[in-house]
């Protein structure tokens, strides 16, 4: 029978010293003569009207000098404490906010520094905005395919015919791992023939030497790292070292290693050009697109501009030949999109990298939703235990705008705890989430803009998690709430339920988007290829050695009992890029622009892969012929458009090949796309890898120690590189893997946030209704009866959840799959599995809380009342 303390509190603090004992003992004494005649009920409601009439100022006689006029820091404060008050008396509320936001803040972050470093790529740059690389579109068949390559040709055009455009043209290999010897020290790093300007273009921070180094025709500048893996801590400067074996060349140069989110990241040395040039055979043409072309456009010209200058710059050259019907066009592709805008269909930029970072960035803004969302829910839940505490407060005179300065504050210091828990998750998470993104990312402490990025994302957060509690708590009417009058009305919980779907139909989305993922990754994985890659390696040719004795050297391999078979190829089988042109045969369509995959191979290479041959036969070297004879693939054969395509004739250059044989199509390229078609033919001398099946029977690290024995015999400066055919064709689902590996990851953390806020709402539910079930209870209702009733509301909201988020996800996993030409179907399944899991997951959550309840004793409940 003892009064409300906090009224008791609100009257000790407003009320005048010299009144307060005089005022407190008049009141209780009515509060007891009401109890007695009208209940504690109405006793309790009277005295809070009472407490409430003598703050008014004309009830109590109060000194100016009492009360000193606060400031806007006192206020602040206030509301601090009375924020940090509410959260240490609801400590089970508290906790699931902040972890809640904590989690969803953490994701947010780690997204953002992932978007951050994705648009960041290549900024480090000075010249950034000014580079490009030259592109080529060709023409094949009304198709139009487009790539980098470019004639050696290129560049030496460029600068005479539109130097004024250029303040820089460079010719570039493609990078490779090339040796780096000093002595008996030799590495293996990859590195670029480039022509000197190179270095300036790129703006080479260099740490010994100078950027005019290159221009030795004989030197070579080296990386950091790579000085230091080569020299140790001497000093590197002039000193010769050997490159490939072919080359003694002098450093000119160390430059500081190049960052990360860099599209030249790996470039662990350059060679100057010249070194190539001089390699390479008499006869490339424009028609050999087989290297780079990087240019810096002057500084009084435009990107576009150029572009359009030099669109004709190749076609003019091979006016006269064969090449025209190509109708090759250059363009230039800014070094700003090289990263994010990558892709190119049939001549037009569809983007690239980009939808995934606008992907991520979504998800990061849904999950971090999803937070927020926990935060309206329960705060708006405990609308009625607020209510009393929003009644006074306007009572006394506080306006609505102060009330909804209150919360703010309150949601302010709610998310400043979850930052800093947000930053300690994002530590944690950082080393497994780089090694999933294959990124080296981390937070960068040190910048101011990140510190201010931290305080606007916490500002932006607290105001939209906070928005809906203080406008809608602060709304409430005090003589309502004072008379007990209150009540929250049919359509109070409506906006609650709204975002519990809202959480669900996201998170649901989620689960069944990555599932998605995964389908069709699996599809294409399992898509049959035409041939085993099981034990099967190759090596890359690094001496003339091994292609004149490569008879000796598959004899011996053969004899060791560790391999079953040998051959040489001049692309890996799990990547061919060689592409050629020209070819004729009976039925060509005149107008016809023919292009084909071409893979060199040596005679045992079918037998090796264990390829099908559906027609005719396999290389044999029991016919001599076969060195002009070719293997088609059945993309070929349609292609070609043969119907008896066995012994057809077909003319390439000066000679005449007959077609000996025809297999099924192998996947040697994109497992997402069509198989392209495909010649095999002899070749022993322009040959580059040798492809090794290992013996089943054998270990794999006995077979590689007597391959690798072997082969030193015939190269032994060079270290032995291998790859293995299946470890290459599984990188081809690297990008997809990753994507699936980060969507499941967040659509994980988006539904333990969204069972977290489920949890934190299904406990106050029960809360609420404790009366209730011990009513039901008392009246014969049993435990199950309790739980259904209990968790009926909570499944309905999934079940709405899962009818919008079904129809959602399958229209924009629809449009995803799209850019596969290989692609899977949307199985039912799918989105079933995802209902059921999301049900299930619920039923868990919130069965804990209505078992709970449902098992508490009546007497205990209702005597609580």
């Amino acid at each position: 029978m003892t009064p409300p303390r906090l009224a008791d509190k609100l009257l000790t603090l407003f009320c005048a010293p010299h009144l307060r004992e005089e005022v407190l003992g008049d009141l209780h004494e009515r509060y007891v003569l009401r109890v007695q005649q009208l209940g504690e009920a109405s006793a309790r409601r009277r005295y809070w009207r009472d407490v409430v009439a003598y703050m008014r100022p004309t009830f109590i006689k109060r000194e100016a000098s009492d009360y000193p006029t606060p400031t806007h820091t006192d206020m602040l404060r206030n509301y601090l404490k009375i924020a940090f008050r509410n959260l240490t008396k609801n400590k089970v509320y508290s906790a699931i906010n902040i972890a809640g936001l904590a989690t969803g803040m953490a994701v947010a972050m780690l997204i953002g520094l992932w978007v951050w470093n994705e648009f960041a790529y290549n900024q480090t740059y000075a010249n950034y905005d000014r580079i490009a690389k030259v592109m080529q579109n060709q023409t094949f068949n009304d198709k139009i395919d487009t790539w980098s390559g470019q004639a050696m040709q290129l560049a030496p055009e460029l600068r005479r015919s539109y130097g004024g455009h250029f303040k820089y043209v460079v010719t570039a290999d493609y990078p490779g791992n090339h040796l780096l010897s000093l002595g008996n020290q030799k590495i293996t790093k990859s590195g670029n023939f480039m022509e000197p300007d190179i270095t300036e273009m790129l703006a080479l921070t260099m740490l010994k030497g100078t950027r005019a180094g290159l221009n030795d025709p004989f030197s070579i500048l080296l990386s950091e790292s790579a000085a230091k893996a080569l020299f140790g801590n001497a000093d590197p400067l002039n000193k010769l070292i050997n490159l490939d074996k072919k080359w003694a060349v002098k450093v000119s140069g160390v430059y500081a290693d190049l960052p990360q989110n860099s599209s030249f990241q790996n470039l662990a040395f350059i060679a100057p050009w010249e070194l190539k040039k001089k390699d390479l055979p008499e006869w490339l043409s424009w028609g050999n697109s087989w290297f780079q072309t990087f240019v810096q456009i002057a500084d009084n010209a435009g990107m576009d501009n150029v572009s359009a200058t030099i669109k004709d710059a190749k076609l003019n050259k091979v006016r006269n030949n064969d090449d025209t019907r190509f109708k090759p066009e250059l363009f230039l592709l800014p070094m700003r999109n090289w990263h994010l805008y990558s892709e190119f269909k049939n001549g037009v930029n569809v983007g690239g990298q980009i939808q995934y970072v606008w992907l991520f960035s979504i998800i990061g803004f849904f999950v971090l939703l999803l937070a927020c969302i926990n935060f309206m829910n329960l705060s708006t839940a405990r609308s009625e235990k607020r209510a009393r505490e929003v009644g006074v407060r306007k009572a006394i005179g506080s306006l609505r705008k102060q009330i909804i300065l209150q919360f703010f504050s309150e949601s302010f210091l709610v998310v400043s705890i979850a930052f800093a828990l947000a930053l300690l998750l994002v530590l944690l998470a950082l080393p497994g989430f780089n090694s999933v993104a294959d990124r080296q990312i981390g937070i960068p402490w040190s910048s101011p803009l990140f510190w201010f990025s931290a305080l606007g994302f916490s500002l932006l957060t607290s105001l939209v998690a906070g928005s809906y509690p203080a406008i809608y708590l602060s709304s409430f009417q005090p003589i309502k709430v004072l008379k007990g009058t209150f009540q929250v009305g049919r359509f109070a919980t409506l906006p609650r339920k709204v975002l519990v779907v809202v959480q669900f139909t996201v998170s649901i989305t989620l689960i069944i988007g990555t599932l998605i993922v995964f389908q069709q990754i699996d599809f294409a994985k399992n898509r049959p290829v035409g041939y085993s890659r099981s034990s099967l390696l190759s090596i890359p040719i690094k001496t003339d050695d091994l292609i004149t004795h490569f008879a000796t050297f598959r004899d011996e391999l053969l004899n060791t009992g560790a391999v079953e078979e040998v051959a040489a190829t001049d692309s890996p089988i799990t990547d061919t890029y060689v592409t050629n042109s020209g070819l004729s045969w009976k039925g060509k369509a005149p107008n016809m622009t023919d292009e084909f995959v071409t893979l060199r191979v040596t005679h045992e290479f079918g037998k090796m892969i264990g390829w099908q041959v559906k027609e005719g036969r396999d290389f044999s070297k029991e016919f001599p012929t076969d060195s002009t004879g070719f293997v088609l693939n059945e993309a070929a054969v349609a292609y070609m458009g043969l119907k008896n395509p066995i012994n057809e004739i077909i003319q390439w250059g000066d000679g005449k090949y007959k077609v000996i044989g025809v297999v099924k199509n192998l996947i040697t390229q994109s497992p997402y796309e069509p198989v392209k078609q495909t010649i095999f033919f002899i070749n022993y001398k322009r040959v580059s890898l040798i492809t090794v099946k290992i013996n089943p029977a054998k270990s794999a690290s006995e077979a590689l120690a007597k391959i690798e024995t072997i082969y030193k015999k015939y190269d032994p400066d060079n270290p032995f590189d291998y790859k293995f055919a299946d470890q290459e064709y599984a990188r081809k689902f690297g990008e997809e893997e990753r994507i699936g590996k980060l969507a499941s990851f967040f659509a994980v953390l988006a539904i333990f946030i969204s069972c977290l806020g489920l949890f934190g709402l299904a406990s106050f539910v029960m809360e609420q209704r404790t009366k209730e079930i011990g009513i039901r209870k008392v009246m014969g209702a049993s435990v199950a009866n309790l739980w259904q009733l209990l968790s009926r509301d909570f499944v309905v909201l999934v079940v709405i959840s899962l009818l919008i988020a079904g129809p959602m996800a399958w229209y924009f996993m629809q449009l995803w799959i799209q850019k596969y030409t290989y692609r899977t179907e949307l199985s039912w399944w799918i989105f079933a599995a995802s209902g059921a899991g999301a049900l299930l997951i619920t039923l868990l959550t919130v069965s804990f809380q209505s078992i709970k309840a449902a098992l508490m004793n009546p007497v205990k409940s209702l005597r609580s009342e």
